[in-house]
């Protein structure tokens, strides 16, 4: 007894497994086993993720329970009080007893900021010194942590307590112990195991009831046997180069694969159609008609021959059989063989031309790729020669004569001994009728199929034509390289004696093509060293070329531009008042002259806002600010009529040229105090070298890039010992696209560790070991060896709130100049600083300070409380007052206001020689000090 699908039918088994056995190699049985197997994984999955959810949360809830527990009993008021008591034990045991029952934790530990406890829940442990880590709470600090050791390991919290003066007196230690941390979880495990197991069940039902449904739909088929339908009926329609028609017992056509359809010219819609509408031949319309076998018979199908076999299909399902027809092209076909594989060979060349020409946008491997595609399956010998301008990335000049001299920039050939001109010499095309010359007049290509019948080539230099002729060059093909209609070199295809045949009408033709290519190519090269030339001469304009002498710190740097094109890297070293400098490293998103020209612009901005001294932080956020009004005001819509205004064709608006992003690091060092403040807009950090070699990367604040917004920038304050060194870099020398920022991180402080290397030898090193072959970004680098001023050079004074105390000071200061032989500078620093002093005692707050800075230029400061910035004006010829900053602005070299933390600074730069100011001998300093601004 047969099915519908003409097997016989199987008897259906009595058990459940053994229908599941045998259909385990259906594709409803894989598809069970699969559905079931992603059940039980996302099922325990999902246990052990509550589980482990579950252990989280319970760890965190003891966390939280032990840290309010400490924070609780360490405010607690009396506390501080019991500390210093005579007997704490005896006053807090109670207490702390009281409060580990109310809290539900298993200790309470009252301890010194040594760890030695006056309470606990375990009486024996009173006295003994708690173990593990106590250092971050005796410095002020709360924190919980999952310790592990004597007398157990526990969940526990630790909280300073301090007295009314904010002094740490001591610490509080709550925990809940690990083992019933572990016993919470384990009671929740039977619901979860409960839980998972009704799932399992639950999904592999459902996986069941899907199996069973698909076995009916495939009929038990396996994956293997319908992969195979599935691939002969593909491989019948598209992949097999035969044409298959199958016909029906009524005459219809029920499919035709695509090379029936090209072979018959068959209609879009041959399919379900009589046989005798499909416009066929004739002859091929009886031979589906009649039903009868034939083998390969030749029947004609427009101007094709074809071999036709016709077969019988087998009866189904007790339907009448139909037909089943090949057909094979048999037109031509030996005849086309040989030209078809010339063809092929020439295509697959162009495809290697267009794959291996213009590899690089270099303009000179641009032309050496072009001579090796050709060498030798095309020409024995390949030379280039391109136009001096092009070589220099320029274009080229179209004045007359300028194709005359060419420089020849690569060559390729089967031999090395060739009698050609080398590459790097001159090639001169005088002659009119030469190949060369008549190619680029032309501006076609000129084939010379007999080189000694070639008289215009040969009169162009008979001797080296000679040579050449006698080496056995015989034939060649010149073809101009021109693109956008514009010619900029030209190629030469030569045959020689290892080639026997000379070049013909369709040799020509190909390299006529293949010049094509290559000189797109060669353009694209070209414009690219023309637009990086002009991006590095940018950039390199915008970029500091000397950076300026400071005292605070010996600096080098180094500045690599990118291979691919220039971005934009800055750095900077920026004098500041006070000995202090400015330390800048940025980086611009993206390349081009795009980018360096973004980069001028926030380097011109940091000069600006550098002038006005504000911190780190604040000088980022004025950065920020302007960066993002100068993308508004960028990518804004014009108003009408801008585009009359642009001197574009048409009204044509250029696309935005917005800040796309950007990222800065600014420090600032002071030398008095070895103090640098830093902050850091989305830029990595810098890394500190101390003295003996060792290389740290502090942690600074990393804040949000430019332009971003919206959130503060933090400063960060470090402390650098004497002879440290700050190396500031872009993230190009670290990274790359086979090396990731720890990689880069690792080698710059093997770099860096060298000792005994001034800042030049470490630039040196540091390229030396991390400086890819071809960097993908730009790289900046800047290495400064931070100094500290000598106490020797520095004077301070602190000045009661007593007019009388100016003289005192001024005195005082005279004495110190005459100390360091500053004798001709005195009188003006006299003057400055009774100005300073008195107007800070008059209009300032205490406290105040003076102080004498001597660097490369004397520096007087005055400092006071007070944030009222004075300003310069001219006094009338009636005020008693108001000369005073006037006449310190005109005896200072440079005066100006630094804002502090509590107060401000008035500083001014005098000459160490007494500068060329003119100071009349009567001026008496102690009636000066009346005067005010």
């Amino acid at each position: 007894m047969t099915g519908r699908s003409g097997r016989p039918r199987e008897k259906r088994p009595a058990s459940l497994p053994a229908r599941l056995w045998q259909a385990r190699n259906s594709i409803a049985g894989q598809v069970f086993s699969v559905t079931a197997v992603i059940v039980l994984v996302l099922i325990t999955t999902a246990a052990l993720a509550l589980v482990l959810q579950g252990r989280y949360d319970i760890e965190q809830n003891a966390r939280d329970r032990s840290l309010a527990t400490a924070e609780a009993f360490a405010h607690a008021p009396g506390l501080p009080a019991a500390l210093k008591s005579a007997d704490p034990t005896a006053e807090l045991q109670p207490l702390a007893e009281g409060a580990r029952r109310a809290s539900g934790v298993d200790f309470v530990a009252v301890m010194t900021t040594d760890g030695i406890r006056y309470t606990d829940s375990r009486p024996e442990l009173i006295g003994q010194r708690a173990t593990g880590d106590l250092a971050r709470a005796a410095a002020g600090r709360s924190f919980t942590e999952v310790f592990k050791g004597d007398p157990s390991d526990a969940v526990r919290a630790v909280v300073p307590v301090r007295d009314a003066r904010g002094t740490v007196v001591g610490l509080v230690a709550t925990g809940i112990e690990v083992e019933n941390v572990g016993d919470a979880v384990e009671g929740q495990l039977p619901l979860l195991l409960g839980s998972a197991a009704a799932a399992l069940l639950l999904g592999t039902g459902g996986a069941a009831l899907v199996s069973r449904r698909l076995r009916r739909q495939t009929r038990g088929l396996g994956a293997v046997e319908m992969a195979r339908m599935n691939e002969h009926h593909e491989a019948v329609l598209h992949a097999v180069r035969e044409g298959v028609l199958i016909v029906g017992a009524d005459h219809r056509l029920l499919l035709a694969n695509d090379e029936a359809r090209r072979l018959l010219d068959l209609p879009p819609d041959a399919e379900q159609r009589y046989v005798g509408e499909l416009g066929l031949d004739p002859r091929t319309t009886e031979l589906l008609l009649s039903g009868r076998v034939a083998t390969d018979e030749v029947h004609l199908a427009g101007d094709r021959l074809l071999a036709v076999n016709v077969r019988p299909t087998e009866p189904f399902a007790g339907r009448p059989s139909g037909s089943v027809t090949t057909l094979r092209d048999t037109t031509e076909l030996a005849a086309l063989s040989g030209r078809a594989d010339v063809a092929r060979e020439r295509l697959q060349m162009l495809y290697e031309a267009g794959v291996r020409i213009g590899t690089t946008l270099d303009v000179v491997r641009t032309a050496e790729e072009l001579s090796e595609v050709a060498v030798p399956r095309f020409a024995d010998f390949v030379t280039v020669e391109l136009l001096e301008p092009v070589l220099r990335g320029d274009e080229p000049s179209p004045a007359a004569g300028v194709h005359t001299r060419m420089r020849r920039a690569a060559m390729s050939g089967t031999r090395t001994d060739q009698p050609l001109q080398p590459v790097g010499d001159v090639i001169r095309f005088e002659v009119p009728t030469a190949p060369m010359a008549a190619a680029l007049a032309a501006g076609h290509a000129v084939l010379a199929a007999d080189l000694h019948a070639a008289m215009g080539w040969r009169a162009q230099d008979e001797p080296g034509t000679k040579q050449a002729l006698d080496y056995g060059l015989h034939s060649l093909i010149s073809v101009p390289l021109q693109a956008r209609g514009v010619v900029l070199g030209m190629a030469n295809f030569w045959r020689a004696a290892d080639t026997a045949e000379a070049f013909d009408e369709e040799d020509l033709s190909f390299a006529e093509e293949l010049g094509k290519r290559a000189a797109v190519s060669v353009d694209n090269a070209r414009r690219f060293t023309r637009e990086h030339a002009t991006a590095v001469a940018l950039q390199r304009s915008l970029l500091p070329r000397v950076l300026p002498e400071v005292s605070a710190v010996d600096t080098a740097f180094r500045y690599l531009p990118a291979k691919a094109g220039v971005g934009g890297d800055w750095f900077d070293v920026i004098p500041l008042p006070g000995a202090r400098v400015a330390l800048v490293v940025g980086d611009v998103v993206g390349h081009g002259v795009h980018a360096a020209a973004t980069m001028g612009r926030l380097r011109t901005a940091v000069h600006n806002f550098s002038t006005l001294d504000m911190p780190p932080d604040e000088l980022l956020g004025h950065l920020d600010e302007l960066t993002d009004r100068i993308d508004q005001l960028e990518d804004g819509d014009p108003g009408e009529g801008d585009a009359e205004g642009t001197g574009l064709a048409g009204g044509a608006e250029e696309p935005p040229a917005g800040i796309t992003g950007a990222t800065c690091l600014y420090a600032v060092y002071d030398p008095v105090s070895g103090q640098c403040t830093m902050a850091s807009a989305g830029h990595p950090g810098p890394a500190v070298v101390h003295p003996d070699g060792r290389v740290e990367f502090p942690e600074l604040p990393t804040g949000l890039p430019l332009g971003v917004g919206g959130m503060p920038f933090e400063t960060a304050r470090l402390v650098l010992p004497e002879g440290s060194r700050l190396v500031l870099f872009t993230d190009g020398l670290l990274e790359d696209r086979d090396r990731d920022f720890d990689s880069g991180l690792a080698l710059l402080r093997e770099a860096l560790s060298r000792p005994g290397r001034s800042p030049e030898q470490t630039c040196a090193d540091v390229l030396t070991a991390m400086l890819f072959p071809v960097p993908s970004d730009d790289i900046a680098l800047l290495v400064a060896d931070a100094r500290r001023l000598e106490p020797g050079r520095i004077a301070e004074w602190d000045v009661p709130d007593d007019p009388a105390a100016v003289s005192r000071v001024r005195r005082e200061a005279a004495a110190q100049l005459r100390d360091w032989g500053l004798e001709e500078a005195s009188f003006t620093a006299e003057l400055i600083l009774s100005e300073l002093i008195t107007n800070a005692i008059r209009y300032g707050n205490e406290p105040i300070r003076v102080r004498l800075l001597r660097d490369r230029a004397l520096i007087c400061e005055v400092a006071d409380g007070s944030s009222t910035s004075p300003h310069l004006r001219y006094a009338a010829t009636t005020d008693e007052g108001g000369r005073g900053l006037f006449l310190v602005a005109q005896y200072a070299e440079r005066w100006g206001t630094r804002y502090t933390e509590r107060g401000k600074v008035i500083w001014a730069e005098l000459s160490p020689s007494g500068g060329e100011v003119a100071v009349p001998l009567e001026m008496d300093l102690d009636s000066l000090e009346d005067l005010a601004w």
